[in-house]
């Protein structure tokens, strides 16, 4: 592709609304351009990079034994209420209403449609497995909007979907899935993991998230040191002994009143009462679904609503208002405690190796020393419902773990029966027997995947993308447009190239030397060869490396089959 016929409208500042990186280096390498807010439309070059993902998606997909169909974007209410997610998928459901009054969304995801699919035409277990899977836009209404097509509201996504007639099958599935899925982000030039993972407003049983390895990334992933165990922080398990009732009865002493005059925060109160956070108990207030809970973390922990919600197989859990807190506890805010409580009382596993700590008392500025788990106050749940520390250690083999970033670019679930039941898509054993189909949920933010590649592989002059997603190979930097030898000896690589199958942009403007280094460096194409008349007339041209900072002379004559085992070499290395 010649740059003078093509359409990459470079920008030499970054637009005041580009937060992150990619977004940035996106807007200005000319890949994209913001239509409104979260909706971008994808220009040529930007377009190039995302087919790129698409086709090795396609290709694994494909090699894995799925098959793709096409479902629509306009999905009709009446399955979202069939499924009861209608109401609980919150304001992201993009709801209207067509000219017939008829209610409907534009779909962020597809789990409603496929069953209603398959149940149509899935009758008999002779017919499973069956995995179909498509490429397609979808919508989410996010209320904040932010890093470009990162976190937008309209983006590409492949969305895959399991059948099997048991859960044994069903495992081979999202085995097979999890094969695929590793695989594609290799051939895509990642640095990712796969890690344990919460399985959110989809549902399911389990779940992995992958997660491309970035500084840049939203979200926490623990990993260990020495196993396989990574997760991110919402999923990551603490490891407990499992021991009860370590506290010695004999050892108890008796509670004891402590003013803390407008002391509310762990923080103040531990301070005032010279303390280690670790001797405190937190009391939340919660509203889980349609009643109120209290939930117990220790002072040095942070309460993970994530496993709460999961342990009490709850629809929602969230804070209870400051009216509710002090009607249930009879203090305001920051003085609840558990003795005496007529709601049900939910704590963290390590509450039960603590003794004489310090709790709210229930009462505007005081707090008690000394309160013992049974003899003060029971629990009638308890559970792992805090998040992991860097202190913590591995929940598989106990070794030392360690913190990272991540940017979730796939999500696979083992969904169960929770969408073929609620919505009847069922088939007949080998018995004669009718059950539910066992289903599987895969995704891959295709655009997203772009946007992460680039937070994981850029510099200060721009991107560095990997071989495999670039949408050019190969850049050629003629550069003296007005002397023919360098013109014919860029077209002569060129073409040559090109016959080998390389994609290569060659950059025929008649522009300063600069200016063209710039923008190759900004548009990240991995390998970059430079023609000028010096060197030429020395039989030799410029190779360079994008991740690399040294250049090396070639020879011209060579010059085809040197940089054709060049890009080889690079893909080789995915291997």
């Amino acid at each position: 592709m010649r740059y003078s016929k093509y359409f990459i409208p470079t920008l030499k500042e970054t637009p005041a609304e580009a937060e992150v990186i990619s977004h940035k280096l996106m807007l200005r390498a000319g890949l994209i351009r913001k239509l409104a807010s979260g909706i971008y439309t994808y220009l040529p070059a930007g377009l190039k990079a995302i087919k790129k993902v698409e086709n090795i998606v396609r290709e694994e997909m494909n090699r894995a034994g799925a098959v793709e169909v096409l479902m629509p974007a306009v999905q009709p209410a009446e399955l979202w209420q069939e499924s009861g997610r209608w109401d609980y998928y919150g304001r992201e459901l993009l709801r209207f209403k067509d000219r017939h009054n008829h209610d409907s969304c534009l779909g962020p995801t597809h789990e409603e449609v496929i069953t209603d699919l398959v149940r149509r035409e899935i009758h008999s277990y002779k017919q499973m497995p069956l995995n179909l899977y498509q490429i397609q836009t979808k919508f989410r209404d996010e209320i904040r909007p932010r890093f470009g097509i990162m976190r937008g509201r309209e983006f590409l996504m492949k969305d895959s979907y399991s059948f099997d007639a048991g859960e044994a099958d069903a495992e081979k599935s999202y085995a097979i899935m999890y094969k695929a899925y590793n695989n594609i982000f290799r051939r895509c030039g990642l640095k990712f993991r796969a890690v344990e993972a919460d399985t959110g407003s989809i549902g399911g049983s389990f779940s992995h998230e992958f997660m491309v390895l970035a500084e840049t990334g939203e979200d926490d992933i623990i990993s260990c040191m020495k196993c396989d165990y990574a997760a991110n922080v919402e999923k990551a398990e603490v490891k407990w002994s499992g021991d009860e009732g370590l506290a010695d009865d004999n050892a108890m002493e008796p509670v004891e009143e402590a003013e803390t005059p407008g002391k509310k925060s762990v923080e103040e109160v531990t301070a005032f009462l010279s303390i280690d956070p670790s001797r405190l108990v937190k009391t939340l207030i919660f509203k889980k679904d349609e009643g109120i809970i209290a939930v117990l973390v220790r002072g040095d922990h942070d309460l993970n609503e994530a496993k709460l919600k999961n342990l009490l197989k709850a629809g929602k859990v969230e804070l209870a208002e400051p009216s509710q807190v002090e009607e249930v506890t009879g203090a305001p805010m920051g003085f609840a405690g558990p003795s005496g409580l007529k709601v049900s009382i939910v704590a963290d596993n390590c509450i039960k190796e603590m003794q004489n700590f310090v709790t709210g008392a229930n009462q505007t500025d005081l707090h008690l020393l000394n309160v013992n788990l049974n003899r003060d106050f029971t629990v009638d749940v308890f559970g792992d419902i805090r998040s992991i520390q860097p202190e913590d250690s591995c929940p598989k083999c106990g070794e030392a773990i360690r913190f990272g970033k991540g940017i979730e670019v796939g999500h696979v679930f083992k969904l169960g029966t929770k969408y073929s039941k609620a919505m009847n898509a069922m088939f007949l054993d080998e018995n004669g027997k009718e059950n539910p189909i066992v289903m599987g949920c895969y995704g891959i933010g295709v655009s997203r995947t772009v946007a992460s590649a680039i937070e994981q592989n850029h510099d200060e002059d721009g991107i560095i993308f990997p071989v495999p997603i670039a949408p050019f190979e190969v850049v050629i930097l003629p550069l003296q447009m007005n002397k023919e030898e360098v013109v014919n000896a860029a077209d002569s690589i060129y073409s040559g190239l090109v016959d080998n199958g390389i994609d290569v942009l060659i950059d025929d403007r008649d522009l300063r030397a600069g200016f063209k280094f710039k923008d190759a460096d900004l548009l990240g194409t991995p390998l970059r060869v430079t023609i000028g008349s010096k060197s030429l007339n020395n039989g030799q041209v410029e190779m360079k490396l994008r991740s690399e900072s040294e250049s090396t002379l070639i020879s011209f004559q060579d010059s085809v089959s040197i940089i054709t085992a060049k890009i080889k070499e690079l893909y080789d290395t995915l291997n």
